[in-house]
């Protein structure tokens, strides 16, 4: 049984942020903050740490200029080149200036050597499908999706655990390209269609489920208390309000590592909102138990657990 308040990692980028506010106070003196990962706490001398290596990453993103238009491998993909895994990942926008977009996957399907020339002349960034985003807004990206995403957003972003990035275009930033790796990846053709949000129960709202993991916010008004069960590996990152869970607190840009868990769980005076992602590829049944505080504690909506 795991409960852990997540540490974080500081991930210096090109096109990141001074001021990670109100999500963080973090910052760093060398230059601007791209990513914040939420790691598992370290357990001390003399194995730094002491437990696996979680499957999901967890981290916040704070493009102040565009990032690069990318692609990850998926797991066949990987291992042909001796990597351990892809990388599917899924965005919650936590704010947008407006504006803000996103790009995911090409406008129409191209054939590969017509990509290929794209990538060498640099149009792909033409070729892209982008669109506007807004606060709340859930994305999947599974592996080999082409994908970009723009300046003035901050995002929350649950990930297979890899680091491997195959990029396409990087607005002549001082970074190589890797336009062979990512034609043998890449799908050439629209982004699949995006999944709608589905409310579960009082409480849940699906935002994503694909194979790998499963990404719910939860929304619990003033004072309501129940449990939390956290069967497979799970993460919570609060976005409004606050909580407490088992022993530690929830609050804004938090998060808490759980595992083979079932811990009580007390929202705050002002409700708590939060995101809860899971290595699952199911909805779990008894994520949230014996709800009490809410008026209506029955599923608005059965789950659809398949057989």
């Amino acid at each position: 049984m795991t409960i852990e308040q997540a540490g974080l990692t500081i991930v210096p980028k090109p096109w990141g942020s001074g001021d990670l506010r109100p999500w963080s106070p973090l910052s760093d003196p060398s230059g601007p903050v791209g990513e914040l990962w939420f790691e598992r706490a370290p357990r001390g001398p003399p194995q730094p740490l002491a437990h696996p290596l979680p499957k999901l990453l967890l981290k916040l993103l704070f493009p102040m200029e565009p990032l690069s238009i990318q692609v990850h491998p998926d797991d066949a993909s990987a291992r042909a080149r001796g990597l351990e895994h892809g990388k599917s990942e899924a965005w919650y926008i936590l704010s947008a200036s407006p504006g803000a977009r996103i790009g995911l996957g090409l406008k129409k399907p191209l054939r590969p050597e017509a990509l290929g020339e794209a990538i060498a002349d640099g149009s792909i960034k033409d070729l892209v499908s982008w669109r506007t985003v807004r606060v709340g807004e859930a994305v999947s990206v599974p592996a080999g999706t082409i994908h970009a995403i723009g300046a003035g957003l901050v995002i929350a972003e649950i990930q297979q655990r890899s680091d491997v990035t195959f990029r396409l275009f990087d607005y002549g930033r001082a970074r190589p390209l890797h336009g062979a790796d990512a034609l043998a990846v890449a799908h050439c053709g629209p982004a699949p269609r995006q999944t709608p949000p589905r409310r579960l129960t009082q409480a849940r709202t699906l935002l994503i489920a694909s194979p790998f993991f499963v990404l719910e916010r939860i929304d619990l008004p003033a004072f309501a208390r129940g449990r939390l069960v956290a069967d497979a590996e799970t993460w919570l990152l609060g976005l409004g309000g606050a909580a407490t869970v088992g022993a530690l607190g929830l609050a804004p840009g938090q998060a808490l590592f759980l595992e083979n868990e079932d811990c009580p769980l007390e929202a705050g005076g002002d409700g708590v909102s939060a995101l809860v992602a899971y290595a699952a590829s199911e909805p779990a049944v008894d994520l949230l138990r014996d709800l009490a505080g809410l008026g209506v504690e029955t599923p608005i909506i059965p789950l659809e657990v398949r057989p």
